[in-house]
């Protein structure tokens, strides 16, 4: 078999110079975009704000951006805290094939390596794409069975950061593949850490960004690794997944349109596995007009992390809570949807939306189980007071591939994130300069100012 990681090492390299198709540049702004409208909100919670807290008493300036406080930093420290930070609020892109958010761990990893060495923005966006192409097909490698213990985002992330920061240094296949070996072997995040109460989670993203920086930092000063560490008997594939991967059906098509035309656009603030589910909720409700009294049951069947992962009767924390099937129906149906508000702490106590959590309950399909994870589906039966059974089945997910964000919708999206975190004549500015401008985004203040007030949760 052909080595995969040096196949993808030499794409990845091949980015370095290469022109960018004006259909393809446009899909790179849109991630562009869509991780700061994830980043600034993330920027005034915990994670984020302990991170540069813990961070900052070391006391070392850089080039790179740390949005969190607005500070100078080195290339690392900005990776790793704004890499959790756009991981906080769950409005992430996803790359559905292989369960894998790629924007949260290599956009920043990129972006502070082309601060640091003052790319343009053409620069920046073939390393977004270079990354996004690696972090995406080494995931389809390993899944479905990798996400079985390991948080993907936080294994692969770690390849798809080492990828993009290798074009920014200008490294060329065989020094772009040691820093994917080396990667390799930094690559971690476990599912039990994702599914409690704690805050790893959004780490698991900065921590990725941070690795695949020093990956390819370190291979750029002549570091090697082991390059057949992705499929070898006992590396990375082996370690991680059911099988040594399927290397034929990730690297198919490599050269052509790549990954990063593909992705999904959060249109909901909490898990993916839970959008299906919302999406058949909203849809009935907006065809048949009930409200939240009249619901007696909603019964939700859906592939098996739906249940596994979000069966989350009663959450008690914000982290919880964007992870409970439960809790997100319900506030779907008190607000009229699952944004920022719905996991803001008058909501969290709200009662209402409280006691009908306990009217949702989960359940594995099998025929949606075996189709995941190139689909998401769920199929989804409320029951009215009565006696009326409304049911619909959600076969995939707004933001998908197959059901985009239109550009018009992305950009709301983004105004209603950024917005409250930077002020609107800022996040207008910021708009502008991701879908148009040619110099890299540069310090955006917070509107609270400094270093945010540590919120609980």
């Amino acid at each position: 078999m052909e080595n995969p990681l040096l196949r993808l090492a030499g794409h990845a390299a091949g980015w370095r110079g290469r022109p960018i198709e004006a259909g393809v540049e446009a899909h790179a702004r849109r991630a562009l975009l869509d991780w700061f409208a994830s980043l600034l909100p993330g920027c005034t919670q915990p994670p984020a704000t302990l991170l540069a807290e813990a961070l900052a008493a070391e006391g070392a300036a850089g080039r790179a951006v740390s949005y969190v406080d607005g500070t100078m930093v080195p290339l690392r420290h900005a990776a790793l805290v704004n890499g959790t930070a756009g991981h906080l609020v769950e409005f992430d892109d996803i790359y559905r094939d292989a369960g894998y958010h790629p924007a949260c761990p290599t956009i920043p990893a990129a972006l502070a390596a082309a601060q640091v060495h003052r790319a343009s923005m053409a620069e920046l966006l073939r390393a977004i794409i270079a990354g996004y192409e690696v972090g995406c097909r080494i995931g389809m490698a390993v899944q479905p069975s990798h996400y079985r213990y390991w948080h993907t985002t936080a294994t692969v992330g770690t390849f798809g950061a080492a990828a993009a920061v290798s074009v920014l240094l200008g490294l060329d296949e065989e020094r772009t593949a040691h820093a994917l070996a080396t990667a390799a072997t930094m690559a971690a995040g476990l599912q039990g850490a994702i599914q409690g109460e704690g805050m790893s989670k959004p780490l698991h993203a900065g921590h990725a960004a941070e690795a695949g920086a020093l990956a390819a930092m370190a291979a750029a000063r002549g570091m090697t690794g082991t390059l057949e560490v992705l499929h070898a008997p006992t590396g990375f594939a082996a370690a991680t997944s059911e099988s040594t991967g399927r290397w034929e059906a990730a690297l198919e098509g490599l050269g052509g349109p790549p990954a990063i035309t593909r992705i999904t656009f959060k249109n909901h603030g909490c898990c993916g596995h839970i959008f299906p589910a919302l999406d058949a909720v909203q849809a009935l409700r907006d065809e048949h007009g009930f409200g939240p009294g009249d619901v007696a049951a909603v019964r939700v069947a859906g592939y098996t992390q739906t249940k596994t992962l979000c069966d989350r009767p009663d959450p008690r924390t914000v982290a919880d809570a964007r992870f409970s099937v439960q809790y997100c129906v319900s506030a779907l149906l008190h607000l009229g949807g699952v944004r920022l508000a719905a996991f803001a702490p008058e909501s969290m106590a709200d009662p209402a939306i409280r006691a009908d959590m306990a009217k949702v309950t989960v359940a594995i399909d099998p025929d949606m189980a075996d189709a995941y994870p190139r689909r998401r589906s769920a199929r989804v039966a409320v029951t009215l007071r009565d006696g009326t059974v409304l049911e619909r089945y959600q076969p995939t997910r707004k933001g998908d591939p197959d059901a985009p964000l239109s550009d018009a919708e992305l950009t709301a999206k983004f105004r209603e994130l950024a917005g409250p975190a930077i002020g609107d004549a800022a996040a207008a500015r910021l708009e502008r300069a991701l879908l148009q401008g040619d110099a890299l985004p540069g310090p955006v203040p917070l509107a609270t100012g400094g270093l945010p007030e540590r919120r609980a949760g």
